[in-house]
């Protein structure tokens, strides 16, 4: 009697866990294209990771050529004040100006699936630019992150405006890039991922972050974990605000 009461207390928590949706991580990871050897670490990483590159280092469209053909999502990591460069977006700056530095910017990394910004807390709270740019990218079938680099940001709200494919960060993994700090983040990220169902992290290539995911990523399947790329994260969100960026579903 105590056999049959165990096997169908393991039945039922099998059943429970294969009904049960996974959390769903997409992990970002900002500011390559400077070092080819180490960013090619990103690629080499178990999972769909998303390669964001910033246009104007040296090795931008030859790592972009690359993450498109093993099939990764390409984002430009478009720079925005207070970043600098011959590509930065600045409030001050004209609109066609701004315009033009994109264009440019897309020639650079002529894989980009879309863009998502780098650095960017003064550009990305100026409302008529981020409206702007939102049209552009919908006009050319590009998606967009935002990089929440400041609470003031209003470029999500504006995709979500006109139905722009987009979403949001939830947790920065490096913000301290020491191994022990990198873990607690992902294991953040988790955590969120399974009290909202998603969580999307944005970390960089320092030699803790990379070590960290190599290490851990496999693992998380395990886990109930599912590492998904990112159209697959805005399909899933459906352009809807997570709890923490808004209400209802809406950005503030």
């Amino acid at each position: 009697m105590r056999l049959r009461s165990w096997l169908l207390a393991v039945v039922l928590a099998a059943s429970s866990f294969a009904s049960a949706d996974p959390a769903r991580l997409t992990i970002v990871i900002d500011d390559l294209g400077q070092n080819l050897a180490r960013d090619r670490q990103v690629l080499a990483l178990p999972a769909p990771v998303v390669l964001a590159i910033i246009p104007e280092t040296q090795h931008a469209a030859e790592l972009a050529a690359e993450a498109h053909r093993a099939g990764r999502t390409v984002l430009l990591h478009l720079p925005m004040d207070p970043a600098g460069g011959p590509y930065a977006w600045h409030p001050e700056m004209a609109s066609a100006e701004r315009l033009q530095r994109l264009d440019r910017a897309l020639e650079r990394v002529p894989e980009a699936d879309g863009v998502n910004n780098h650095e960017g807390s003064r550009m990305t709270a100026d409302r008529p630019a981020m409206a702007e740019l939102m049209q552009v990218l919908q006009e050319r079938h590009l998606l967009f992150l935002d990089s929440r680099t400041s609470a003031a940001t209003v470029a999500a709200a504006e995709a979500q405006k006109i139905g722009l494919a987009s979403a949001s960060r939830d947790v920065f993994l490096d913000n301290e890039a020491t191994p022990a700090a990198v873990a607690a983040q992902l294991a953040e990220g988790v955590r969120l991922a399974r009290r909202q169902g998603s969580a999307v992290l944005i970390g960089h290539p320092h030699p803790a972050t990379l070590a960290v995911l190599a290490q851990q990523l496999p693992g998380l399947k395990a886990q109930g974990v599912e590492i998904i790329d990112l159209p697959q994260m805005i399909a899933l969100r459906a352009n809807r605000a997570m709890a923490s960026h808004g209400r209802d579903g809406r950005y503030r």
